[in-house]
């Protein structure tokens, strides 16, 4: 009779000193010759065989994982605390506006609070406001190794594994577009021109931007690096074979809007095309300009020319949409403005110019207005006094006696 055992075992357990059985493997040992005190040495492993298949399946957690656990812990009930709060407020400020708080949307909780609280603060960010908590506390990342405390990600030393994989997958597919290249080449082929990428509505994602979406800190030379490697990457021939991947890090300028409602000119007994804008506002004044091509730059302001306004820095404020899009001796201006102050009507001027001008300026310019904010309305106003205090910010000396 041969001394033959079968077994099968789901894990990788010491039979003796230099036999291992391994994982999802019949096996055949062999104990013939061995003695009855082997034997039953090996026969008390397999009934022991339970234990060591539990002690198995205990993992042991790493401290950085249980370090990580722990601070998940606290963010999920600081979040869960935050969400409570807004919840609460933003029933009590739809009770204060007569509304329902069911129906009261994130656009009503900010025309409430602009209402309630009113600013004259330029920066969006000193304004008081009232936002989701999600939108206010920055995103957590995930964990970033399993249990045992291993990294999940083949980058994780670097310090910024989601940036320099970034940079790994723009690298990546620049050597595939080269390839195919040489393929197209060989073939004596053409790229067409129908296929070509056309990012002229879009930007980049700024240093901020992009540190948002990679939940990672940036350093301004790292940022450098990110926008020449993108960079070349578009400038590549068959480029918008990896549109999904660039347009991930590019938004679209808002100036697109203004497209569609761009004016088209009249023409007056002259046969000159003109533009009117109305409603130009700034501060307390307002009035309405008007632009007529061709002109030789006269501009006028209530009858008056340039001279209306004795200040240097209010007459830099009319003519610089003209400098800026090159115009200042193709058109002439003629305006008609009536209260506030001379800042207020230089302003309200210069506003009526630039959106009059959309007319007569190519898409590219009408981008390039957009972005240095000539065609952005400004709504800042005078702050009001507050009661209790000599002005809106001023206050009274402190004195101890």
């Amino acid at each position: 009779m041969s001394n033959v055992i079968k077994f099968s075992f789901k894990q990788i357990i010491p039979l003796t000193r230099y036999s291992y059985v391994h994982t999802k493997y019949t096996c055949l040992l062999n104990i013939k010759g061995y003695s009855s005190k082997a034997a039953t040495t090996n026969s008390n492993v397999f009934d022991n065989f339970t234990d060591w298949e539990t002690l198995s399946k205990t993992k042991k957690i790493s401290k950085a994982m249980r370090a990580y656990l722990e601070r998940a812990k606290e963010h999920d009930e600081f979040m869960k605390k935050q969400q409570f709060e807004f919840s609460i407020g933003k029933r009590h400020l739809a009770n204060m506006m007569g509304e329902d708080p069911e129906t009261f949307t994130q656009k009503d909780v900010d025309r409430a609070i602009e209402y309630l609280f009113p600013s004259g603060i330029y920066d969006p960010a000193a304004r008081p406001l009232m936002k989701p908590p999600e939108e206010v506390f920055p995103a957590r990342k995930a964990a970033e190794f399993d249990e045992a405390g291993r990294p999940h990600h083949f980058l994780f030393y670097t310090g910024k594994p989601n940036f320099f994989k970034l940079l790994y997958d723009a690298a990546e597919n620049i050597q595939l577009l080269y390839k195919f290249e040489d393929k197209v080449i060989r073939k004596k082929e053409t790229a067409n021109p129908n296929q070509n990428l056309d990012l002229s509505n879009t930007v980049w994602f700024t240093k901020d931007q992009l540190e948002l979406h990679l939940v990672e800190k940036l350093t301004d030379l790292e940022y450098e690096n990110f926008k020449l490697v993108m960079e070349r990457l578009i400038s590549l021939p068959y480029s918008y074979q990896f549109k999904d991947f660039i347009e991930k890090f590019r938004k679209t300028l808002t100036s697109q809007k203004f497209a569609l409602e761009i004016p088209k000119p009249n023409f007056d007994e002259e046969g000159r095309a003109y533009v009117t804008t109305y409603e130009c506002l700034r501060k307390k004044a307002r009035g309405d300009v008007t632009i007529r091509s061709p002109g030789t730059g006269k501009i006028t302001i209530n009858g008056k020319d340039i001279t209306y306004f004795e200040d240097t820095q209010s007459r830099e404020q009319v003519i610089f949409p003209l400098i800026f899009t090159g115009m200042q001796n193709k058109v002439d201006v003629e305006c008609n403005i009536e209260g506030g102050g001379p800042s207020g009507q230089s302003g309200a001027i210069r506003w009526g110019i630039a959106w009059g001008l959309r007319s007569f300026v190519d898409k590219n310019m009408l981008e390039a207005m957009q972005v240095a904010g000539l065609l952005t309305r400004d709504h800042r106003r005078r702050e009001r006094k507050k009661p209790g205090q000599p002005g809106a910010r001023k206050k009274p000396t402190w004195k101890r006696r």
